[in-house]
């Protein structure tokens, strides 16, 4: 998606309705960031007129007193463009600070719905910059593109008026060299929009790249990839200066050229009044009027080129911000049951799930977990046994069958009931950057402190807390980096504990941690697991050997069920992976 151009396109009216439909809320100061707009383009213009008056008027009759009058009109209206255009300045980046705030937040809040399956198939880097540096390129339409860029247009419309209303023959003196800037305008403007592009496509894969590396940094140093990734960068790295570079190039061959432009304006007029002023054909106010026209005339010619090309990315962005807020990739949230008590019965009625099309992970699955029992789940990788666990938290949601929950469709009940009454314990533990506090209680005020120290001491992670300097408040690195496996698995247990879930999920939970913590762990899972459902995934069949239910999964489908020793008994898949087991145990 990031290797497709998107040109975009300045008129593009569903876009613009869109982004001006974020400024409702603001509309009173919207509306009076026009009045100001037109205010400073209108009152730029008519000094020139008042000196043209003042000079032909005042000073060739020897009018003091006029003059004085005039004099101070000039001076109130110089101070109150001043304030006008203070207040236009200011007001614009406020505006624009307030509506990219709204759409970020807007954005956040519509990314935390989708469905893990888009985070499967999206660079995270490519979100990042979605939600950063295009969010940012709105504010400098609202704050530098749109009402800038309405002034200049406001302020060219006026002065080319008043310059037609006091000599149209001048005028056309004035402005015969505005065709050529005009058309080194336009072809400033395609060649850097195309730059842009490259820009906006070269910060993508610069962020989505870095952000990949740093998280598996670990693997680039365990194989020895440094010089390899690095080389890597630097390609990426190029082509991000090379666009940049292009632009700077443009810029300084366009400015100069348009300012020899305006340069050779002014002096075709210098020459072409100057002899009307020898013929008394032409006044000297209106000379020196127009000098002050044409100035002020070409430098938003000058500007709009640029002033063009940031709308023009700032469409780009709102047209990527607004293909992600459409995307449809979100879990429907329809669930009537919004609060209810969870006994835990679980039950799975000839489930099939495929990631992919029709590449199907589980196959016709069925069975029945009563409410208090455990079930668990064995298997080769691949299997599908994580795939379950994603399926009864509707994470993904399945092409056919039925998952119900106390005989009720989890369908029916919304994600938020759903999932706080279902504990998960990954494998792969993530903890946020923060205080050990945070990341157990996940900001939420309804748990108390009490409660995440009793939970810690049921686990058995509060004598290790403790010894933590600011223990509780020990700040934690990004992902737990300053904790070892064990004890980043101990705090998700506390996690998992302070919310009292109906129903445990654990996925591998203790297959990273040393015999000590297992058999700690092992204890506290007893005392947790009393009256809850449980669901375990274990390739350590002798963690599980007291569940009641074992499910034997093998390329999608239940090849055994039953308990531990009816299993054994089978002599099937079950058993040859128990005695293998218990040969590496013994080898051990």
């Amino acid at each position: 998606m990031e290797n497709k151009k998107i040109s975009g396109n300045l008129f593009d009216i569903k876009v613009l309705i869109r982004l001006f439909k974020f400024m409702m809320p603001y509309a009173s100061k919207f509306y009076l960031l026009l009045f100001l707009t037109i205010s400073v383009a209108l009152l730029g213009p008519i000094r020139p007129y008042l000196i043209q008056k003042a000079l032909d008027q005042y000073v060739a009759n020897g009018n003091a007193k006029g003059l004085l009058i005039i004099t101070v009109i000039i001076s109130g209206i110089l101070v109150t463009q001043v304030i006008f255009t203070y207040i236009h300045t200011y007001l614009s980046g406020w505006l624009g600070q307030h509506l990219i705030r709204d759409i970020r937040v807007k954005l956040y809040k519509h990314l935390v719905s989708l469905r893990i399956k888009f985070f499967d198939n999206t660079p995270i880097g490519q979100l990042v910059t979605r939600n950063v540096s295009d969010i940012e390129t709105l504010a400098e339409v609202f704050s530098q593109g749109f009402a800038a860029m309405l002034a200049d247009l406001l302020q060219i419309f006026f002065i080319l008026g008043l310059m037609l209303y006091t000599d149209w023959k001048l005028t056309l003196v004035s402005l015969s060299t505005l065709p050529i800037l005009i058309f080194c305008t336009y072809v400033f403007k395609e060649k850097i929009k195309v730059v842009f592009n490259n820009v906006r496509n070269a910060v993508s894969k610069l962020n989505t790249f870095v952000q990949e590396h740093i998280t598996g940094m670990k693997i680039v140093q365990i194989f020895n990839s440094e010089n390899r990734e690095q080389t890597k960068f630097q390609n990426i790295n190029k082509q991000h200066r090379d666009a940049n570079i292009k632009s700077v190039l443009y810029y300084s061959i366009y400015f100069p050229v348009a300012e020899v432009i305006g340069a050779s304006a002014t002096g075709l007029l210098v020459w072409y009044g100057a002899q009307g002023v020898i013929s008394e054909s032409i006044s000297v106010g209106v000379l020196i009027s127009f000098i002050m026209y044409i100035s002020m005339f070409f430098r938003p010619i000058r500007l709009i080129g640029d002033r063009f090309n940031t709308l023009q990315m700032g469409v780009v962005s709102s047209s990527r911000i607004f293909k992600l807020l459409d995307s449809s990739e979100n879990i429907p949230d329809e669930g009537e049951i919004k609060s209810q008590h969870i006994n835990g019965e679980i039950e799975f009625n000839n489930v099939s799930f495929a990631y992919k099309d029709d590449q199907y992970v589980l196959k016709n699955i069925s069975f029945h977990v009563p409410a208090g029992q455990t079930l668990a789940l064995v298997g080769a990788t691949g299997a599908g046994k994580s795939s379950i666990i994603n399926l009864l938290n509707r994470f993904y949601d399945i092409q056919d069958g039925e998952i119900n929950v106390d005989r009720t469709n989890i369908k029916n009940y919304s994600l938020e009931c759903l999932r706080e009454n279902i504990g998960v314990v990954l494998q792969d533990i993530f903890l946020f950057s923060g205080s050990i506090l945070d990341n157990i209680t996940l900001g939420n005020s309804k748990i108390s402190f009490e409660q995440v120290v009793k939970a810690s001491k049921l686990v058995g992670a509060h004598s290790f807390i403790e010894q933590l300097p600011g223990q509780y408040n020990y700040e934690v690195m990004e992902r737990g980096s300053t904790l070892s496996v064990g004890q980043r698995q101990l705090i998700s247990f506390v996690r998992v504990l302070v919310y009292d879930p109906k129903i445990i999920v654990l996925d591998e939970a203790t297959s990273s941690v040393d015999s000590h913590t297992e058999e700690m762990i092992q204890n506290a899972i007893a005392q947790l697991m009393s009256g809850r459902t449980a669901i375990v995934i274990a390739h350590r069949l002798a963690t599980i050997q007291q569940a009641d239910n074992i499910l034997v999964l093998d390329k999608g489908e239940i090849k055994e069920a039953g308990n531990h020793s009816q299993l054994l008994a089978q002599d099937g898949h079950y058993k040859k992976l128990h005695e293998m087991q218990y040969k590496e145990k013994v080898r051990d």
